[in-house]
């Protein structure tokens, strides 16, 4: 439950769009990220691969990371 996967997307150094995994879907922050939100969230193999992305990626290597927990 402590590992949280953070996905941003950036434009001009201004954020777009980011997908968390405590939330477990996708959250916009201008106009443009907003949309683009939508349209990932009603995508549910988008939705589905970034929720795989944290048990195939982070909880993976977590034991790489951190040894001694």
């Amino acid at each position: 439950n402590d590992i949280q996967l953070i996905y941003s997307a950036y434009y001009n150094k201004l954020e777009i769009f980011r997908f968390d995994s405590n939330v477990g879907k996708f959250v916009g922050y201008t106009e443009y990220g907003v949309k683009q939100a939508e349209y990932r969230n009603n995508n549910p193999s988008i939705i589905g691969g970034m929720r795989a992305q944290r048990e195939g990626y982070c909880l993976h290597n977590v034991g790489n990371w951190y040894p001694n927990m």
